[in-house]
């Protein structure tokens, strides 16, 4: 049975997309997860994969046009099948496939993964919108709410900030784009479902939703269902072990405010807790909701210990214990390490290590923050001298495909940034046409908002080549796993005060060491020496990068 395919939302702010380029024609076979068309949003254009299997019958919107979010955008189906009556309606084509296939799906014994089908195009009361999980960025498959900024019975207006929605790479405020009263919360703080999951339910005060979030739940049901039903079973078998268990006389540790292994608390908490060593699960949260805020950091005490040598008197083996936290793997998480999985497993790296005097840098660093409002970093000088060797080296800035090696003429290097949850690569665009102070403002801006989770993905999509530096950590030389799809990353250790020769006298001088890894399907070895070689001398002489 044909199945429309409708303009994506990619961006929590696209109202309209515009195709960039096909990358199927009609008559091609589908696969799932093959990419059909690059979409420009509003935001950046990125590739659109398919959902479905089949053939591609129709294309709605040819190459440069621009149409509406859940319109028309092409047709899958079985080779040869009539698709007239889709067709046929012009710009209603898209509500007129869901109907038919809706009503083609309730006439037939669906199975129970189509189940949702219906639910989602069942009538809805006059009024009523249902909000589900947005795609809030290029690879998202699933969504997890961190927090809810409007609770049940709350009048919503258009425009007004819903939720903060943890991606797989970042946590962004996710709007409304209906007004009217949040009726039904489908996820609740801590949980995650697929994109397209029920998220909420807007609409006129008073009106009875009970039946919409019911159908939704439904067809979600045997899978959130299925461990609790297990661990129900368990349970028994558990028990005789606790009872057996020598009950202790210590006094019970608060109870970790947490659903789903993740406990709630404000970021600035966070950061306390983490200065302070304090572990998250023994504070009890007096925010709302039992978030854990500031004051409890502040105020928390940790248990009186045991008297010394009490518990050796008795018995040495009980003198210690053992403890392990489970702690939920969040969208990022998971994300980090999928595609560093994928880019070590699948790119073979090879690594180039290359020591660099940093005298000269030093010296030239201290004269340009002389300068009133000023302020450059080694980083911004690596960034830059990164920016100057890749127009000398194009081979190193470029990315490998199955059929070609695409060899980029724009330069943005991206700067790996350490945030609360993990690694994220916000992106300088077009770095080689910027001054060392301009690097520096937006590595500063950008590194910013990546731990406050305020970047936009845009902000971190599109690099060519990646920099991570350790130097800061007293880090002196590491290798780093290539940000794919680039073909090379550059590791930066610490500056290092050491016994150097120069001009034949044994003195003191300023080393780094620098490590490119490169991935060998697109630069070979004396490439990369090449390049680095050329780095070098940039580094070494920072007057060359002052154009």
């Amino acid at each position: 049975m044909a199945i429309v395919v409708n303009m994506p939302r990619l961006s929590d702010t696209m109202e309209e997309g515009t195709v960039a380029t096909w990358l199927k024609k009609v008559g091609d076979k589908i696969e799932e997860g093959d990419i059909l068309a690059e979409i420009e949003t509003d935001k950046a254009t990125m590739e659109f994969e398919s959902f479905n299997e089949g053939t591609l019958l129709h294309i709605g919107v040819q190459e440069g046009e621009t149409t509406k979010v859940d319109e028309l955008l092409a047709i899958i189906g079985n080779e040869g099948e009539d698709i007239s009556g889709l067709l046929n309606g012009g710009g209603n084509a898209s509500t007129e496939a869901k109907e038919e296939t809706a009503e083609a799906e309730s006439t037939q014994e669906a199975p129970a993964e189509t189940a949702v089908a219906p639910a989602a195009s069942a009538a809805l009361p006059e009024g009523v919108i249902v909000v589900t999980m947005p795609r809030l960025s290029d690879t998202m498959e699933e969504g997890t709410v961190a927090t809810w900024l409007k609770k049940v019975g709350d009048t919503v207006e258009e425009g007004d900030i819903l939720a903060e929605i943890e991606t797989d790479k970042a946590t962004m405020e996710f709007e409304s784009f209906q007004s009217g009263t949040l009726l039904e919360i489908g996820l609740q703080e801590g949980e995650s479902a697929k994109v397209d999951a029920l998220l909420a339910i807007i609409g006129p005060a008073g009106t009875d939703v009970s039946g919409v979030a019911s159908s939704f739940s439904a067809s979600a049901a045997p899978a959130k269902e299925a461990p609790k039903a297990e661990a129900k079973k368990e349970a028994p078998k558990a028990a005789p072990a606790a009872a057996s268990a020598p009950k202790k006389a210590s006094a019970p540790a608060p109870t970790p405010v947490t659903e789903n292994g993740r406990v709630f608390v404000s970021p600035l908490a966070k950061k306390l807790a983490e200065d302070k060593g304090i572990n998250l699960t023994k504070v009890q949260g007096s925010g709302e909701n039992g978030r854990i805020v500031k004051r409890d950091i502040e105020n928390y005490e940790p248990a009186a210990a045991a008297p010394a040598g009490s518990a050796a008197v008795t018995n040495f083996a009980v003198a210690g214990e053992e403890s392990t936290e489970e702690v939920k793997n969040s969208s990022m998480r998971k994300a980090i390490a999928k595609a560093l999985g994928t880019s070590k497993f699948t790119a073979p790296h090879f690594y180039l290590n290359i020591e660099v005097d940093m005298d000269n840098a030093m010296a030239s660093r201290k004269i340009i923050n002389a300068i009133p409002d000023t302020k450059v970093s080694f980083n911004d000088m690596v960034v830059k001298a990164c920016a100057m060797a890749l127009l000398k080296h194009p081979q190193v800035n470029t990315t490998w495909s199955d059929n070609v090696t695409k060899i980029h003429s724009h330069i943005h290097v991206g700067v790996a940034v350490a945030v609360d949850d993990g690694l994220v690569v916000p992106v300088i665009k077009h770095t080689n046409a910027l001054s060392l102070t301009q690097i520096g403002s937006s590595v500063r801006d950008l590194a910013g908002k990546a731990r406050n989770k305020k970047i936009k993905p845009d902000e971190m999509s599109g690099s060519t080549f990646t920099v991570s530096n350790l130097g800061m950590f007293g880090i002196q030389s590491f290798t780093s796993i290539i940000n794919q799809p680039n073909s090379a990353i550059l590791s930066v250790g610490a500056i290092v005060q050491k016994p150097v020769v120069k001009d034949g006298q044994i003195v003191v001088g300023n080393t780094m060491m620098l490590t490119l890894a490169c991935d060998h399907r697109t630069v070979d070895g004396a490439v990369g020496a090449q390049f680095l070689q050329t780095l070098k001398t940039y580094i070494e002489n920072p007057v060359t990068m002052i154009a």
